[in-house]
């Protein structure tokens, strides 16, 4: 068995979920643990970090972090599970929306929005995943929930009959895309319904730093994929950067509590997890301030 530990970032082909994409890599790996840094549709293509050994304990970390993506939505027609894989439930044959009211539209959904999750989604009420209830023909109340849209622009406009539009979308964790495409089409009057979707940007890491399954086998086979795996403490930029003094260095590997004066820049008083490391840049953990004991305390060591 193999012991690779980081980032092992794939370009996930269409047709597949993520949990098939973990165990096609824990077949050419040739390990177990292996763990995603966030669900993709089978439709869905594009980036799709791995934590590979160790770093699977950053997995929570990394799933924080901004995600982007690449959307084709169509006007002018819905289905039962917000993109054209489902059911149309309405159809219009002339969708009369302009560019200039797209553009104006797009403007609403910046910011802070509430979304209410899709049937058709993982979500789960009472025990059960939405989708699951979704295939027994049932329709649940679910609750709205606040995501954030970062960025928000229209990259093409595809004029015609049912016009298609096509977005760039930075935002948060937890954002369905497909419901963002039903709503703007609410926004704009009409039915609409996600076409296409490509995931370019998840834990910072872009498209052009992924790999192919047949990359990843060849590397794996040449003993070269250590060289394509990212520090999983590395890509979690989000987090502040803190290291420790010299002289509690083996405290902090001990996974004991640290007085404020050992970790510099300063932690008094921060309000969010860190990364905390070695003068010699060496990864000790996450780290957090304990207001109440007024100490620096560990969250997860990494011990050597």
């Amino acid at each position: 068995m193999n012991d690779f530990d980081g980032v092992l970032p794939v370009r996930k082909p269409a047709g597949m979920t993520s949990h098939d994409v973990v165990a096609k890599c824990r077949r050419l790996l040739k390990m177990k643990r292996i763990g995603h840094t966030g669900t993709l549709d089978p439709s869905v293509t594009g980036v799709l970090p791995l934590c590979l050994g160790r770093a699977t304990r950053m997995v929570e970390y990394l799933q924080e972090m901004p995600k982007e993506y690449r959307a084709v939505l169509k006007l002018g027609i819905a289905t039962d599970t917000e993109d054209l894989t489902g059911t149309v439930i309405e159809e219009m044959t002339k969708a009369e929306v302009t560019e200039a009211q797209v553009r104006e539209a797009l403007k609403d959904f910046i910011g802070p929005i509430m979304q209410t999750p899709p049937m058709y989604s993982a979500v789960k009420v009472d025990g059960k995943r939405l989708y699951e209830l979704a295939r027994e023909g049932k329709t649940v109340e679910r609750k709205a929930r606040e995501v954030v849209i970062h960025e928000l622009e229209l990259t093409e406009f595809q004029d015609g009959d049912q016009p298609e539009v096509s977005l760039r979308v930075l935002c948060s964790k937890g954002t369905y895309i497909r419901t963002l495409c039903v709503d703007l089409g609410a926004r704009l009057g009409v039915p609409s319904a996600m076409a296409k979707l490509e995931r370019t940007l998840s834990a910072g890491i872009g498209l052009d730093r992924c790999l192919t399954f047949d990359e990843i086998a060849e590397r794996a086979e040449a003993g070269t994929l250590e060289e394509a795996l990212i520090r999983a403490d590395k890509a979690a930029l989000h987090m502040p950067e803190h290291f420790v003094d010299e002289s509690r260095l083996e405290n902090a590997l001990r996974g004991q509590k640290l007085s404020a004066w050992a970790v510099s820049p300063s932690a008094k008083g921060m309000t969010r997890e860190f990364r905390l490391y070695a003068p010699d840049d060496r990864f000790i953990g996450i780290y957090k301030w304990d207001e109440e004991a007024e100490k620096v305390v560990p969250v997860k060591v990494f011990l050597p």
